[in-house]
Formats: structure tokens, C-alpha cells, sequence
């Protein structure tokens, strides 16, 4: 393996379960559309594709395996990227639903929340004139009254369930508290260095996205876990960017993709998330840093040897 030194992972989230596709058109909904989303961002650059799916129908998050079985395949077959599947899903998701395209894809890389937490997407109803299905302005103002459940319980089960198969996780911190829930498993044994800490910026009911919020993050994972983890972050919003650039210039990778952010630059909607995946390489390189291949990223996260085969597609009844 070539020298690691300078060399930046660009993480890319597709579609989510945050946004909605009143929001914009070019939200990917169906399996071909998260295909091609995808792939695009991998050839702009992307070395880890992360992965939600939808009903292709009316665009609800849906976390069934099947429904990622329709896209995972191709997305394997066609890229060489790191797949990391949510194990997040939505907020209206159970434990046991949202951990069940993990356990049976069983992928290189999955996401972890490391602690419940209120998620509010309400504030977005204020900004959509009109709907475009029944289930979103419910599924938006709902938030108000949820709890994203992340117990001690649920991280432990989904720690040795999903890891017991070799996933390895992206653990997704949006407060300090966040950190100390990591640095107990570490303490427990059940997570071993180098791991990968997404710290997360701009969602109500976690961290802002001011920048000394950011170095708040850093300073507390450099404290926490030394050398044995590997920095990335995801801002959310119109705030995408300028955390992405911030914490490139401290040494960090980064995480974009229409997941977070809709935007590729102020009022203008990205069409794809290799939109930003552009915009963030530019970053990168105009630092004079480089972009990490998915083999190269996988040299740095420690992750397994991609499987020689990828998972079939269900065939048609």
C-alpha cells in the first residue's frame, strides 16, 4: 500500500431519511436512481457510499433488506467503494427493523448512532409550499414528539449482532456525550482501534455548526481516544461546506452527499450528490491533500478484504 500520508476520505450519504422529495426533484427514490447516484459519486471520488432506501413509490424511507437488496447489488458489482448501510433508518424505525439489512448483507461498513437523542425535522414544514405525498408533512412534524432511541442496550446489541459478521462501524456522534458513549465500549472491549468517528453538525437536538463547535468535537475525540480513531464530519444544510473545509484543514475526512445537504452552493440544489463530491475535492486538493481510493480508505479504517462476490438481487417470483 502506498503512503496514507495526506490523503483524505470522502464519505458520500445518497438519499437518506431526513429529507423528503418535496424538498427537491433530484432526491434519489428509486432503486435505479440510488444506483445511479451513487456510482456517480463513487466516480467523482466518493471511497465510502452510504446507503438508505425508499419506497420507490412515494419516496418513504423504507428499511427492509429487500428494498436495499434492490440497489446493494449493483452498486457492488459497479464500484470498488466501501458500502456502509444505516443502521439508523429513520427515527420511527425499531431496533430490530433498523439492524436487519446489516445483519443479512452483512456490508464492510455499517453506521452507528451512539446515543438517543431528539431529532427535529418540524422546522422544515415552514418551508415547503406544497406536498407531494400524504406521508411527509406528518412524518416531518411528528419529530417533534420522538425520541431517536440509541440506548446502552441497543449500541451493545447492534455492536456484537452486526459486528459478529465482520462490519466494521462508522460511528455517527452528534454531541459530546456522544464521544464518552464511544469511549465506554472502548473501555468494554467492544470496540478496537482505528475507528471511525463521523461527528455530526446542524441537526436540532445535537451540536451546532459553529466552528468552535467543531474544534469542541475534535478536541474532545483527540482527548478521548489519542490516535486510535480516524476523524471525519458531516454538516449539515447550508453549513455542508464550511465544516467540510474546516475540518479538512485539521486533518480530518469528510462526509457529503444529498443525505445531509440539498444544496451545492447558496439557493442552487445540487442535482447529484457527486455535485458536492466535486465541490469537496476541490477543498481537498486545492489544500494540496489528495482523495483516498476505496482501497486506500480501507487501509485506514482497518476495514476487511472486500468479499469476492456481492450479494444477489432477489429474483422475481
Amino acid at each position: 500500500m502506498a503512503d496514507l500520508k495526506g490523503k483524505v476520505i470522502i464519505s458520500c450519504a445518497v438519499t437518506g431519511s431526513i429529507h423528503i422529495p418535496s424538498m427537491t426533484d433530484y432526491l434519489p427514490i428509486t432503486p435505479e436512481q440510488i444506483t445511479a447516484d451513487a456510482i456517480g459519486a463513487a466516480e467523482a471520488g466518493a471511497a465510502v457510499l452510504h446507503l438508505h432506501a425508499r419506497d420507490p413509490l412515494n419516496g418513504r424511507p423504507d428499511q427492509t433488506p429487500e428494498a436495499f437488496l434492490r440497489f446493494v447489488p449493483a452498486i457492488r458489482e459497479r464500484t470498488n467503494a466501501i458500502v456502509n448501510l444505516t443502521t439508523g433508518g429513520s427515527v420511527y424505525n425499531t431496533i430490530a427493523e433498523r439492524i436487519r439489512p446489516a445483519l443479512e448483507l452483512k456490508p464492510e461498513l455499517a453506521s452507528l448512532n451512539m446515543g438517543s437523542m431528539n431529532f427535529g425535522l418540524f422546522r422544515i414544514v415552514g418551508k415547503i409550499d406544497t406536498f407531494k405525498h400524504d406521508w411527509e408533512r406528518e412524518y416531518l412534524t411528528k419529530s417533534r414528539a420522538i425520541i431517536f432511541r440509541n440506548t446502552f442496550e441497543d449500541i451493545e446489541h447492534i455492536l456484537k449482532t452486526c459486528g459478529a459478521s465482520g462490519t466494521r462501524f462508522e460511528f455517527e456522534c452528534y454531541d459530546t456525550a456522544h464521544l464518552y458513549n464511544l469511549a465506554h465500549f472502548v473501555d468494554e472491549g467492544l470496540v478496537k482501534p482505528p475507528f471511525f468517528v463521523q461527528t455530526v453538525f446542524g441537526i436540532l437536538g445535537g451540536i451546532g455548526t459553529h466552528p468552535e463547535d467543531v474544534q469542541h468535537m475534535k478536541r474532545t475525540a483527540d482527548r478521548l481516544f489519542g490516535n486510535d480513531y480516524r476523524w471525519s464530519v458531516l454538516g449539515a444544510g447550508a453549513a455542508q461546506l464550511r465544516i467540510a473545509g474546516q475540518a479538512i484543514a485539521l486533518g480530518g475526512n469528510v462526509r457529503v452527499g444529498l443525505e445531509d445537504s440539498i444544496w451545492a452552493g447558496r439557493g442552487k440544489l445540487a442535482t447529484s450528490s457527486a455535485d458536492q463530491v466535486r465541490m469537496v475535492r476541490q477543498i481537498i486538493e486545492g489544500q494540496g491533500l489528495s482523495v483516498a481510493t476505496p482501497d486506500e480508505a480501507r487501509a485506514i479504517l482497518g476495514l476487511r478484504a472486500r468479499a469476492a462476490a456481492p450479494v444477489q438481487a432477489p429474483q422475481p417470483a
